[in-house]
Protein backbone atom coordinates (compact mmCIF):
# COMPACT_ATOMS: atom_id res chain seq x y z
CA UNK A 1 0.00 0.00 0.00
CA UNK A 2 1.26 3.56 -0.84
CA UNK A 3 2.09 5.21 1.94
CA UNK A 4 0.04 8.58 2.06
CA UNK A 5 1.43 12.05 3.84
CA UNK A 6 -0.72 15.06 5.54
CA UNK A 7 0.28 17.87 3.58
CA UNK A 8 -0.46 21.84 4.22
CA UNK A 9 -0.24 24.48 1.55
CA UNK A 10 0.36 28.23 2.94
CA UNK A 11 -0.81 30.83 0.71
CA UNK A 12 -3.43 28.28 -0.83
CA UNK A 13 -5.61 30.92 -2.01
CA UNK A 14 -2.99 33.03 -3.92
CA UNK A 15 -1.73 32.49 -7.67
CA UNK A 16 1.12 29.73 -6.91
CA UNK A 17 -1.01 28.12 -3.94
CA UNK A 18 -3.83 27.51 -6.39
CA UNK A 19 -1.18 26.33 -9.07
CA UNK A 20 0.15 24.26 -6.26
CA UNK A 21 -3.15 22.61 -5.11
CA UNK A 22 -4.23 21.64 -8.96
CA UNK A 23 -0.51 20.12 -9.87
CA UNK A 24 -1.39 18.14 -6.78
CA UNK A 25 -4.55 17.02 -7.47
CA UNK A 26 -3.49 16.36 -11.16
CA UNK A 27 -0.29 14.06 -10.56
CA UNK A 28 -2.35 12.32 -7.71
CA UNK A 29 0.39 13.29 -5.15
CA UNK A 30 0.07 11.00 -2.19
CA UNK A 31 -2.39 12.77 0.30
CA UNK A 32 -3.80 11.47 3.49
CA UNK A 33 -4.63 14.83 4.46
CA UNK A 34 -4.59 17.99 3.35
CA UNK A 35 -4.83 21.50 4.97
CA UNK A 36 -4.74 25.00 2.87
CA UNK A 37 -3.50 27.73 5.25
CA UNK A 38 -3.76 31.41 4.34
CA UNK A 39 -3.83 34.62 6.06
CA UNK A 40 -6.80 35.91 8.19
CA UNK A 41 -7.87 37.78 5.22
CA UNK A 42 -8.98 34.56 3.89
CA UNK A 43 -10.70 33.17 7.02
CA UNK A 44 -13.95 31.31 5.94
CA UNK A 45 -12.69 30.59 2.72
CA UNK A 46 -13.07 27.12 1.27
CA UNK A 47 -10.52 25.80 -1.64
CA UNK A 48 -12.04 23.00 -3.68
CA UNK A 49 -9.61 19.73 -3.95
CA UNK A 50 -10.67 15.84 -4.98
CA UNK A 51 -13.68 17.12 -5.45
CA UNK A 52 -14.31 18.20 -1.67
CA UNK A 53 -14.80 21.87 0.32
CA UNK A 54 -11.80 22.11 2.32
CA UNK A 55 -12.08 24.96 4.42
CA UNK A 56 -8.80 27.65 4.84
CA UNK A 57 -7.37 27.69 8.13
CA UNK A 58 -5.32 31.18 9.40
CA UNK A 59 -1.27 30.75 10.14
CA UNK A 60 -1.95 32.41 13.09
CA UNK A 61 -3.59 29.62 14.81
CA UNK A 62 -2.44 26.85 13.06
CA UNK A 63 -0.50 23.87 14.98
CA UNK A 64 1.90 22.09 12.14
CA UNK A 65 2.21 18.84 14.49
CA UNK A 66 1.48 15.80 12.28
CA UNK A 67 1.93 17.73 9.38
CA UNK A 68 4.43 15.58 7.13
CA UNK A 69 5.08 18.44 4.21
CA UNK A 70 4.59 22.17 4.02
CA UNK A 71 4.17 23.96 0.78
CA UNK A 72 4.77 27.59 1.44
CA UNK A 73 4.51 30.30 -1.30
CA UNK A 74 3.13 33.06 0.64
CA UNK A 75 6.12 35.54 0.86
CA UNK A 76 9.54 35.61 2.89
CA UNK A 77 8.32 37.52 5.81
CA UNK A 78 6.01 35.05 6.79
CA UNK A 79 8.49 31.99 6.21
CA UNK A 80 10.80 33.53 8.12
CA UNK A 81 8.74 32.33 10.88
CA UNK A 82 6.34 30.43 10.14
CA UNK A 83 9.15 27.40 8.33
CA UNK A 84 10.91 27.14 11.10
CA UNK A 85 7.98 26.59 13.51
CA UNK A 86 7.04 24.07 10.78
CA UNK A 87 10.49 22.42 10.56
CA UNK A 88 10.68 21.85 14.44
CA UNK A 89 6.83 20.63 14.69
CA UNK A 90 8.68 17.22 12.08
CA UNK A 91 7.52 18.96 8.77
CA UNK A 92 9.67 19.31 5.53
CA UNK A 93 9.31 22.66 3.84
CA UNK A 94 9.58 22.86 0.89
CA UNK A 95 9.88 27.09 0.63
CA UNK A 96 9.04 29.09 -2.73
CA UNK A 97 10.12 32.44 -1.03
CA UNK A 98 13.23 34.19 -1.42
CA UNK A 99 13.71 33.87 2.77
CA UNK A 100 16.11 30.49 2.88
CA UNK A 101 17.66 30.53 -1.14
CA UNK A 102 20.90 31.81 0.13
CA UNK A 103 21.58 29.94 3.75
CA UNK A 104 24.70 27.54 2.97
CA UNK A 105 23.08 24.84 5.08
CA UNK A 106 19.63 24.77 3.35
CA UNK A 107 19.62 23.47 -0.02
CA UNK A 108 18.62 25.27 -3.09
CA UNK A 109 17.15 22.81 -5.55
CA UNK A 110 15.55 22.15 -9.04
CA UNK A 111 14.76 18.72 -9.89
CA UNK A 112 16.47 18.13 -13.26
CA UNK A 113 19.49 19.82 -12.18
CA UNK A 114 20.35 18.91 -8.33
CA UNK A 115 18.19 16.67 -6.99
CA UNK A 116 20.69 15.06 -4.47
CA UNK A 117 20.65 17.67 -2.77
CA UNK A 118 16.81 17.51 -1.33
CA UNK A 119 18.61 14.70 0.84
CA UNK A 120 20.09 18.05 2.83
CA UNK A 121 16.89 19.12 3.77
CA UNK A 122 17.78 17.34 7.42
CA UNK A 123 19.84 20.43 8.26
CA UNK A 124 17.40 22.62 9.61
CA UNK A 125 13.69 20.88 7.73
CA UNK A 126 13.64 23.03 5.11
CA UNK A 127 14.31 22.88 0.97
CA UNK A 128 14.22 26.71 -0.87
CA UNK A 129 12.56 26.73 -4.42
CA UNK A 130 14.63 29.21 -6.85
CA UNK A 131 13.00 32.15 -8.27
CA UNK A 132 11.01 31.47 -11.44
CA UNK A 133 13.75 32.98 -13.83
CA UNK A 134 16.48 31.40 -12.09
CA UNK A 135 14.65 27.85 -12.66
CA UNK A 136 13.50 28.00 -16.36
CA UNK A 137 17.40 29.00 -17.20
CA UNK A 138 19.49 26.28 -15.23
CA UNK A 139 16.86 23.16 -16.42
CA UNK A 140 18.13 24.79 -20.32
CA UNK A 141 21.95 25.40 -19.46
CA UNK A 142 22.37 22.60 -17.06
CA UNK A 143 23.16 19.78 -19.84
CA UNK A 144 25.30 22.38 -21.20
CA UNK A 145 27.28 23.16 -18.16
CA UNK A 146 28.04 19.32 -17.82
CA UNK A 147 28.84 18.69 -21.24
CA UNK A 148 31.23 21.66 -21.89
CA UNK A 149 31.27 23.96 -18.82
CA UNK A 150 29.94 27.88 -18.95
CA UNK A 151 32.16 30.59 -17.74
CA UNK A 152 29.88 33.43 -18.61
CA UNK A 153 26.21 33.90 -19.17
CA UNK A 154 24.30 36.91 -19.94
CA UNK A 155 20.47 37.12 -19.77
CA UNK A 156 18.09 39.34 -20.79
CA UNK A 157 14.52 38.24 -19.07
CA UNK A 158 11.12 39.52 -20.30
CA UNK A 159 9.07 38.69 -17.74
CA UNK A 160 5.26 37.94 -17.60
CA UNK A 161 3.15 40.27 -14.76
CA UNK A 162 2.08 37.18 -13.27
CA UNK A 163 5.33 36.70 -11.13
CA UNK A 164 3.98 39.76 -9.43
CA UNK A 165 0.90 38.17 -8.24
CA UNK A 166 -3.08 37.97 -9.03
CA UNK A 167 -3.46 41.95 -8.65
CA UNK A 168 -0.33 42.83 -11.32
CA UNK A 169 -2.38 40.68 -13.44
CA UNK A 170 -5.62 42.69 -12.94
CA UNK A 171 -3.78 45.53 -13.41
CA UNK A 172 -2.66 44.97 -16.69
CA UNK A 173 -6.05 44.14 -17.96
CA UNK A 174 -7.74 47.28 -16.55
CA UNK A 175 -4.78 49.35 -17.60
CA UNK A 176 -4.97 47.55 -21.13
CA UNK A 177 -8.57 48.34 -21.64
CA UNK A 178 -8.12 51.81 -20.00
CA UNK A 179 -5.35 52.76 -22.97
CA UNK A 180 -7.55 50.81 -25.62
CA UNK A 181 -10.66 53.41 -24.75
CA UNK A 182 -8.56 56.61 -24.97
CA UNK A 183 -7.53 57.15 -21.37
CA UNK A 184 -4.88 57.22 -19.39
CA UNK A 185 -4.17 54.53 -16.82
CA UNK A 186 -3.65 55.84 -13.06
CA UNK A 187 -0.47 55.68 -11.89
CA UNK A 188 -0.25 53.78 -8.80
CA UNK A 189 3.14 55.06 -7.55
CA UNK A 190 6.31 55.94 -8.96
CA UNK A 191 6.94 52.51 -10.94
CA UNK A 192 5.66 52.59 -14.66
CA UNK A 193 2.98 50.90 -15.93
CA UNK A 194 3.19 47.84 -18.29
CA UNK A 195 0.36 47.69 -20.45
CA UNK A 196 2.01 48.47 -23.84
CA UNK A 197 5.35 49.01 -22.49
CA UNK A 198 8.84 47.48 -21.70
CA UNK A 199 10.19 47.73 -17.67
CA UNK A 200 13.37 47.42 -17.18
CA UNK A 201 13.20 47.40 -13.57
CA UNK A 202 11.90 44.06 -11.11
CA UNK A 203 12.15 44.40 -7.37
CA UNK A 204 14.16 46.71 -6.21
CA UNK A 205 17.50 48.54 -7.21
CA UNK A 206 20.58 47.37 -4.80
CA UNK A 207 23.44 49.46 -4.63
CA UNK A 208 25.30 47.75 -7.41
CA UNK A 209 22.85 49.54 -9.53
CA UNK A 210 21.52 45.69 -10.63
CA UNK A 211 18.28 44.95 -9.28
CA UNK A 212 17.27 42.42 -6.59
CA UNK A 213 15.55 40.50 -9.55
CA UNK A 214 18.89 40.20 -11.18
CA UNK A 215 20.94 39.20 -8.14
CA UNK A 216 19.14 36.51 -7.48
CA UNK A 217 20.13 35.47 -11.12
CA UNK A 218 23.52 35.69 -10.13
CA UNK A 219 23.47 34.24 -6.72
CA UNK A 220 20.75 31.19 -7.20
CA UNK A 221 22.67 30.14 -10.76
CA UNK A 222 26.07 29.81 -9.10
CA UNK A 223 24.58 28.08 -6.48
CA UNK A 224 22.43 25.19 -7.99
CA UNK A 225 25.14 24.75 -10.75
CA UNK A 226 27.45 24.67 -8.27
CA UNK A 227 30.15 26.72 -9.77
CA UNK A 228 30.88 29.95 -7.79
CA UNK A 229 33.19 31.06 -10.86
CA UNK A 230 30.33 31.32 -13.00
CA UNK A 231 29.80 35.19 -14.35
CA UNK A 232 26.25 36.02 -14.84
CA UNK A 233 25.00 39.30 -15.98
CA UNK A 234 21.62 39.72 -16.07
CA UNK A 235 18.88 42.77 -17.24
CA UNK A 236 14.89 42.25 -16.06
CA UNK A 237 12.30 43.08 -17.54
CA UNK A 238 8.73 42.95 -16.85
CA UNK A 239 6.24 43.02 -20.56
CA UNK A 240 2.56 42.69 -20.77
CA UNK A 241 1.87 39.37 -20.69
CA UNK A 242 0.06 37.48 -18.50
CA UNK A 243 1.67 34.01 -18.35
CA UNK A 244 5.16 32.90 -19.28
CA UNK A 245 8.73 34.19 -18.85
CA UNK A 246 11.06 34.15 -21.80
CA UNK A 247 14.98 34.74 -21.48
CA UNK A 248 17.36 35.61 -24.31
CA UNK A 249 20.72 33.87 -23.45
CA UNK A 250 23.94 33.90 -24.41
CA UNK A 251 26.54 31.67 -22.60
CA UNK A 252 30.55 31.08 -23.76
CA UNK A 253 31.44 27.97 -22.80
CA UNK A 254 35.15 26.49 -22.09
CA UNK A 255 34.75 23.96 -24.77
CA UNK A 256 33.68 24.33 -27.75
CA UNK A 257 30.30 23.10 -28.71
CA UNK A 258 28.18 23.01 -31.62
CA UNK A 259 24.58 23.76 -32.47
CA UNK A 260 23.87 19.94 -32.99
CA UNK A 261 25.44 19.01 -30.00
CA UNK A 262 23.32 21.41 -28.18
CA UNK A 263 20.20 20.30 -29.53
CA UNK A 264 21.40 16.69 -28.58
CA UNK A 265 22.10 17.31 -25.47
CA UNK A 266 19.00 19.40 -25.25
CA UNK A 267 16.79 16.92 -26.46
CA UNK A 268 17.94 14.11 -24.04
CA UNK A 269 17.59 16.16 -21.08
CA UNK A 270 14.71 15.91 -18.61
CA UNK A 271 11.70 18.65 -18.34
CA UNK A 272 13.53 20.22 -21.60
CA UNK A 273 11.46 20.85 -24.85
CA UNK A 274 12.83 21.72 -28.03
CA UNK A 275 11.38 23.76 -30.81
CA UNK A 276 14.05 24.76 -33.14
CA UNK A 277 13.71 23.81 -36.69
CA UNK A 278 14.02 25.72 -39.99
CA UNK A 279 10.41 26.29 -40.57
CA UNK A 280 8.27 29.35 -40.21
CA UNK A 281 7.21 29.15 -36.49
CA UNK A 282 9.48 26.77 -35.48
CA UNK A 283 10.48 28.50 -32.00
CA UNK A 284 9.00 28.29 -28.66
CA UNK A 285 7.00 31.56 -27.46
CA UNK A 286 5.28 32.13 -24.02
CA UNK A 287 1.30 32.51 -24.87
CA UNK A 288 1.79 29.55 -27.61
CA UNK A 289 4.13 26.79 -26.29
CA UNK A 290 4.84 27.39 -22.08
CA UNK A 291 1.89 29.06 -20.77
CA UNK A 292 -0.08 26.56 -18.51
CA UNK A 293 2.72 23.29 -19.57
CA UNK A 294 5.14 21.34 -17.69
CA UNK A 295 8.24 21.80 -20.13
CA UNK A 296 10.93 24.28 -20.04
CA UNK A 297 11.01 24.95 -23.77
CA UNK A 298 14.21 26.31 -26.11
CA UNK A 299 14.32 27.49 -29.43
CA UNK A 300 17.05 29.92 -31.65
CA UNK A 301 20.08 27.53 -30.83
CA UNK A 302 22.71 29.30 -32.59
CA UNK A 303 26.47 30.28 -32.60
CA UNK A 304 27.45 33.57 -31.59
CA UNK A 305 29.32 34.94 -34.39
CA UNK A 306 31.55 36.94 -32.19
CA UNK A 307 32.85 34.40 -30.00
CA UNK A 308 34.51 31.24 -30.77
CA UNK A 309 32.77 29.36 -27.89
CA UNK A 310 29.90 31.25 -27.81
CA UNK A 311 25.97 30.27 -28.00
CA UNK A 312 22.75 32.15 -27.98
CA UNK A 313 19.50 30.58 -26.70
CA UNK A 314 15.71 31.55 -25.88
CA UNK A 315 14.15 29.80 -23.26
CA UNK A 316 10.57 30.17 -21.97
CA UNK A 317 8.64 28.52 -19.52
CA UNK A 318 5.55 29.22 -17.26
CA UNK A 319 6.80 31.25 -14.41
CA UNK A 320 3.93 30.35 -12.17
CA UNK A 321 3.95 26.63 -12.75
CA UNK A 322 7.33 25.32 -13.57
CA UNK A 323 8.66 28.16 -11.93
CA UNK A 324 7.47 27.75 -8.56
CA UNK A 325 4.48 25.50 -8.17
CA UNK A 326 5.44 22.28 -10.13
CA UNK A 327 8.87 22.85 -9.14
CA UNK A 328 7.83 22.66 -5.35
CA UNK A 329 5.87 19.33 -6.35
CA UNK A 330 8.73 17.87 -8.01
CA UNK A 331 10.67 18.47 -5.08
CA UNK A 332 7.55 17.03 -2.92
CA UNK A 333 7.49 13.87 -5.21
CA UNK A 334 11.47 12.93 -4.56
CA UNK A 335 11.06 13.67 -1.11
CA UNK A 336 8.64 10.78 -0.40
CA UNK A 337 10.06 8.62 -3.35
CA UNK A 338 13.80 8.40 -3.05
CA UNK A 339 14.48 10.44 0.19
CA UNK A 340 12.25 10.23 3.42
Amino acid sequence: MTKKYSVAVLGATGLVGETMLRILEEREFPISRLVPLASARSAGKTIEFRGEQIAVQVLDDFDFNGIDIGLFSAGASISAEAAPRAAQAGAVVIDNTSQFRYDDDIPLVVPECNAERIAEYRNRGIIANPNCSTIQLVVALKPIHDAAGIERINVATYQAVSGAGRRAMETLTADTQALLAGNSPPLAGPEKPVAFNVVPKIDRLMESGFTKEEMKLFWETRKILEDPDIMVNATCVRVPVYHGHSEAVHVETRTKVTVPEVQKLLNSAPGITVVDGESAGDYPTAATDAAHRDAVFVGRIREDLTHPRGLNLWVVADNVRKGAALNSVQIAEILVNRVM
